[in-house]
């Protein structure tokens, strides 16, 4: 079901919480952990908190309001994320008022909330993704009564619009199209944790995005676990081609595909709108293996990968192609690895994301046998890690002398650091002051394997 914000009685509980905190200011902490999607999370929850009353702090010994936004896609970010939520009870016990919310992904764990309740009492909260909209109802509850609340398993199907961003950055913007997944791949807790498949409507994201334009934004990339199988009244393909005619001077980015949903008519679309929509696509291929793929239920194998690759720069000459590897799944074999490195051979990707296989509660494949050592996946992921280092740079040295249209995202010192429409990391030595969150032209003069280097032309 989708509804408004101002259905719910977000507004109500927000003048409670603020009535509760007059005469003295409050601040809030969020602590992100995770994908672009929980970064787009975030922007909600702070947003969120200023309506609550609460001003923002980097600053967590200063905070009346801490909240956590984890990840649970692999085990290291599960245990970070749990380290430091238990940095916040002397926290708590210097300040005996605040309040701590943990949400995100591991806040859909069932075993995760059951073990807030019983080793984490300092944490007032959790909610699960799908109900962050109820953040300032918690905190309401919380300072009626100081009991604790736990929202998980309800309502997953629900699409809340209306509910504010207060956004990191002024020219660049996150805008989720789609949440949950349908794929259920054997290694991914996503689909437990997020919820099956459900679109916003097109009509609001259009709108979204003319606003973001409207008021200056250069960037905006579209979210979604699955973002080509997005479908409400028109399909993703359809979706990107009316954005993209919007008036105005910026990029569309997305993220991320599934190798199964890149349809004809969305390849046409990223070709034929290439000065509005970036010419780089993030395609996870996870393994060369076919018999690896099968495992972890990607329902395609790698001719039809590569098909869809070839399909691609037909479609889009020159674009960036990206990808993901997870290295030592349960039974891969020497032989499956190899199949790997051949299939990165043979695309020649511009950058690779690679992960050793780290085993999640509640997937099939934590069931499987024959996991792989971790002494065998280091040494595999060394391997590969080799292999694409020199590709990546290989494919950087034709930018050399290449004037690139750049986004300026940062400044230090002297240093600016933007991205190519292609996506490509770049610095750029210049002693302006104000080029943060404009397009400029770089020549550039060098190139490493994962950045490059220029001047303003």
């Amino acid at each position: 079901m989708i509804r408004n914000i101002k259905e719910t009685d977000n507004e109500r509980f927000s003048q409670y919480v603020r009535t509760h905190n007059k005469g003295k200011t409050h601040f809030a902490f969020v602590n992100t952990f995770g994908c672009q999607q929980n970064e787009a999370d975030s922007e909600k929850i702070r947003a969120m908190a200023i309506e609550m009353g609460y001003e923002l702090t980097e600053n967590p010994e200063k905070a009346d309001f801490i909240v956590l936004n984890t990840c649970a896609i692999r085990e290291h970010a599960e245990k970070k994320a749990l380290s430091i939520l238990g940095r916040f009870k002397a926290l708590k016990a210097n300040n005996p008022n605040l309040i701590v919310g943990l949400c995100g992904c591991m806040a859909a764990e069932g075993q995760v909330v059951e073990k807030i309740k019983k080793s984490y009492p300092f944490v007032s909260f959790t909610v699960e993704p799908n109900m962050l909209y109820k953040i300032p109802e918690l905190v309401a509850l919380y300072l009626q009564n100081s009991k604790r609340n736990y929202v998980l398993g309800m309502d997953e199907g629900d699409i809340v619009e209306g509910i504010p961003s207060h956004r990191a950055s002024h020219f660049s913007a996150w805008v989720s199209i789609m949440y949950g997944c349908n794929n259920f791949c054997s290694y991914c807790i996503v689909p437990y944790v997020r919820g099956r498949e459900r679109s916003r409507e097109s009509q609001e994201i259009i709108e979204e995005c003319r606003n973001l334009i409207k008021n200056g934004y250069k960037e905006i990339t579209l979210l979604g676990q699955n973002v080509n199988s997005y479908k409400s009244d028109m399909d993703f393909a359809t979706l990107l081609m009316n954005i993209a005619n919007i008036e105005g001077d910026f990029i569309i980015r997305f993220m991320t595909s599934h190798p199964k949903d890149v349809s004809d008519s969305l390849m046409e679309v990223v070709g034929k709108y290439s000065g509005k929509i970036a010419p780089c696509f993030h395609l996870p291929l996870q393994s060369g293996s076919d018999a690896v793929l099968k495992a972890m239920n990607r329902t395609y194998d790698t001719e039809k990968y590569l098909n869809t690759v070839e399909k691609l720069r037909s479609a889009c000459p020159g674009i960036a192609l990206t990808s993901d590897i997870i290295v030592g799944f349960p039974g891969e074999s020497e032989e499956d690895f190899q199949k790997t490195l051949e299939v990165l051979k043979k695309v020649r990707f511009d950058m690779v994301y690679s992960f050793i296989y780290s085993s999640r509660a509640g997937t099939r494949a934590e069931k499987m046998e024959n996991h792989v050592p971790r002494d065998i996946q280091s040494e595999r992921i060394g391997r590969l890690l080799e292999m694409q280092t020199e590709i990546s740079y290989e494919m950087n040295l034709p930018y050399i002398d290449t004037v690139q249209r750049v986004l300026v995202h940062k400044k230090e010192d002297n240093l600016y650091t933007g991205r190519t429409l292609s996506n490509k990391l770049v610095h750029i030595n210049s002693e302006k002051d104000d080029l943060v969150g404009k397009f400029i032209n770089v020549k550039i003069d060098k190139v490493g394997a994962f950045y490059l280097t220029g001047l303003e032309k």
